[in-house]
This record gives C-alpha cells, structure tokens and sequence, in this order.
C-alpha cells in the first residue's frame, strides 16, 4: 500500500510502485556543480544539479515546519521530508548553524565504536584538506602542506596511543596501515612541493582510507547485543562494501556506472543484515529504479502484489524494525522514531549529510514496515544540517555511497540494477538465511 503524507510543504515518500505527487511546492534555485566525475561513458563528464540558496531553503523549510501541527510522521523515503508534530528541530538558529560533515568517508570514520583521540587528532587536518583546496589556484598547497605537517606530528606524537588502542588480533594489520600513513603523507609533501594541485585530492582519499583503516583496526568484535527478538535475523555485525552496477538508459553521456556503498552494520546491523541477505540472494539483480525525482533514488519493490522480500522459510514479508543509533549509546533504540521518545535534541550516529545517503523505507504509520525496499537522498546537506534535519531519526540509514555517488542524480526511473555484489565484510553477516533456503 502506498504510503501518504498528510499536508506539509514538503513531498510525500512512497514504500510501493506507486509514486506520490507533489503536495507543496518546495523550490529553490539550481546551480551547476564544478566537481564532475568520471563513470563508465561515452563523455567522461557530467553535471549534476543541486540546490543553491540553500540556508535560504533551510530558513524557509524551518519556518514552514513551525506553523505545521499534529502532522504524521514519515513513511519510505520523504519526497523530501516528512514533519511530526513535535519537530526535531529546536529552533531556526540550530537548523542553519554548521557547517555539516557531508564527506561520506569522514561520515563513516567518525560513526566507529571507538574512542581514541589520538588518531582523530591525524584525522582532522587531513580531512581540512577539502577545505584548502577551496583556495584559488595554487596558493592552496600551502594550506595544504601545513595540514599534511600538522597530521604528521599528530602521529608521531600520538603513536603510542594509537598502537594501543589496537584490537589485539589487527595489530599487525594496525601497524601496516600506519606504515602506508606515513609513506601517503611524505607523497603529499612531494605532490605540494612539485605543485601538482589536481594531485592532492585523490592523494588524501588515499591516505584518508588508511586512517579508516587504521581506526577500524580498533574496533575489537562486535561491541554489543542485538535485542534478543531480532537476534536470529540476519545481522551484520561490523561492514561490509558492495558494488551496485546500473545499466543507464537513454543517456548518451553514460552507459553504466558502479555505486560503491559502505554498509554499518556497528549502527544498524538489523538492517545492514537484511540487505545483505538480499543481495546474496540476488534480490535486485535485474531489478529497474523505480523512483527518482531530485530527491532521492528508490528501488526494491519486488514484482506482483507482495511491497517487501516474501521469506520462502515463512512465505511470509520479511520486515525489520526502525534501527536507529545515537551518539553516546551504546545500543541501537528500535521500534520507535527520536521524536516518539521524545529524544528531540539527539544526534544520530548516521546522519542524513551526504549525497547518496542509504536508508531504509517504510510505511508512513507503521516504524517496523521496512523490508526490501531501499533509497538513497540526494540534495545538498546544508538543506538539513548535520544532526538537526527532520529525517534523522525517522529513518534507519544503513550505508552511504562512496564512489561515482554524484552520478546518482543521473538515475532514472527504468534504469536497470545489472547486479549487487558483495565485494567486503561478508563474514560479518550472521545467520545468513540465504542459505538456508531459497
């Protein structure tokens, strides 16, 4: 059944084949992004649209949201967003302060069970790169060069720490990665002292791989326990990467294109799990998107009546609960959104910030609907700033799109997903049911 929302100025999301009308215009000037990237084309080069006059849009969205009462929470995904009665939204000056992480990788990095302030201190100016590089020409390799030094120092100075806070069975590996650290920053330095600006972005995603690399090494088992009712569901018990392969129609600048996608099972291994064990099972394979309106970019309703995966084991829809984490606890909240636990200030450890966000939907009054249905957000971040957006909270994000992600906007409805495959993490699957059956 399609799922609705009630009169707000936002779009209403769908969990079916059936997708909704806009309800209220909510509309904010274009502009052309810069940053294009490469896939598998025809022309190796593509824009996307994104919204601009975005603290504008934000402003405009936060004073709508307050004039809205007794109006219900979301369902799938929000056709842009969906508002309760009680938004989790304090006030304006929350809504545009920031600025918000949107990296997916820093995104990913910072939601880690750990807590080791040393290798966070070398995180931190390898991640301001981004914002060096935001200087024109190449007086921003200066900048540059003194955040690789400042990282630099950070390690030395902090090694002891780091190599401490190692899960005593990735020790080895820890070490290793912090040897390719060290090596990845003398390279920067060369890159900076030869000038080579358009050097120094691939550059840091190098290195910025192997402090996750480093930090994951940290992470010593599974830090918890699932609540024993969804204990013998599959669960993803750490991550896992999988590639999305998207066969593109009617678009002679792209073929096709491969969506690699980050799952956290430590923040929502019920619902990482559940994908997981479609994927292995072929679920998507062949399967067409079947949304995509600027907003986000939705598939998995299966053929025939059935909106979910129906369990061969139970002949039954398989559904999982609304999975939400929250900075500072140490198990996820399920059953019920942030704003019904009256939880209206909380950060979410996996926030709505980056373009191709993964979340899971659902129906609209039902928080435990989710089955097979998935959808990836695409708009600005600065539209919902970090941690004080109305879909953290409402929505269980499981993933984020970490390679070729702008080329999401691309997507239409019609397109075929060729393929899902696991490429990483699959031991971290438990009580896989795939095989089991079918």
């Amino acid at each position: 059944m399609a799922a609705s929302f009630a009169s707000v100025p936002t779009f209403s999301f769908v969990n079916s084949s059936r997708f909704p009308r806009k309800r209220f215009d909510f509309s904010c000037s274009k502009k052309t992004l810069d940053d294009v990237r490469s896939c598998s084309s025809g022309n190796n080069k593509q824009e996307r649209g994104a919204f601009s006059s975005l603290k504008e849009c934000a402003l405009s969205l936060a004073l709508s949201v307050g004039l809205i009462a007794a109006v219900p929470s979301i369902s799938s995904p929000p056709d842009a967003y969906a508002v309760a009665a009680n938004p989790a939204i304090p006030d304006v000056s929350v809504l545009i302060s920031g600025p918000p992480i949107k990296d997916p990788g820093a995104l990913l990095r910072y939601a880690l069970p750990i807590d080791n302030k040393a290798i966070r201190e070398v995180q931190k100016p390898l991640e301001d790169i981004t914002d060096s590089l935001k200087i024109a020409g190449v007086k921003a390799l200066d900048s540059v060069e003194r955040n690789v030094r400042q990282a630099s120092r950070s390690l030395q100075q902090g090694k002891t720490m780091i190599v401490a806070g190692f899960a005593e069975s990735k020790k080895d590996d820890g070490n290793e990665m912090i040897e390719k650290l060290e090596a990845g920053m003398q390279d920067m330095l060369k890159i900076v002292e030869d000038r080579k600006r358009d050097a120094v972005a691939p550059k840091q995603k190098e290195i910025l791989k192997y402090v996750g690399g480093i930090e994951e090494d940290m992470v010593d088992g599974f830090p918890y326990e699932v609540p024993e009712e969804y204990r013998n569901m599959p669960l993803l018990k750490g991550r896992a990467s999988v590639d999305m392969k998207v066969k593109i129609k009617d678009n002679p600048n792209l073929e096709e294109c491969v969506f690699r996608i980050v799952l956290d099972g430590y923040n929502a291994p019920v619902t990482a799990g559940n994908f997981v064990d479609l994927v292995e099972r072929h679920f998507y394979d062949g399967m067409e998107i079947q949304r995509s309106d600027g907003f986000v970019v939705q598939t998995g309703d299966p053929e025939g009546p059935a909106e979910g995966f129906i369990d061969p084991s139970t002949e039954k829809t398989r559904t999982v609960p609304l999975e939400i984490m929250v900075t500072g606890k140490k198990t996820p909240f399920y059953g019920s959104t942030l704003e019904e636990l009256g939880l209206y200030k909380a950060q979410v450890m996996l926030p709505f910030n980056a373009f191709g966000t993964m979340a899971m939907a659902r129906e609209e009054f039902e928080n435990d609907s989710g089955s097979s249905q998935v959808f990836w957000l695409l708009k600005e971040s600065e539209l919902t700033p970090s941690n004080s957006n109305i879909l953290d909270g409402r929505y269980a994000v499981f993933g984020y799109v970490t390679d070729n992600e702008d080329f999401l906007a691309d997507l239409k409805v019609g397109d075929v997903i060729e393929s899902i495959q696991v490429v990483s993490g699959l031991e971290n699957l438990a009580n896989p049911s795939y095989k089991i059956a079918g």
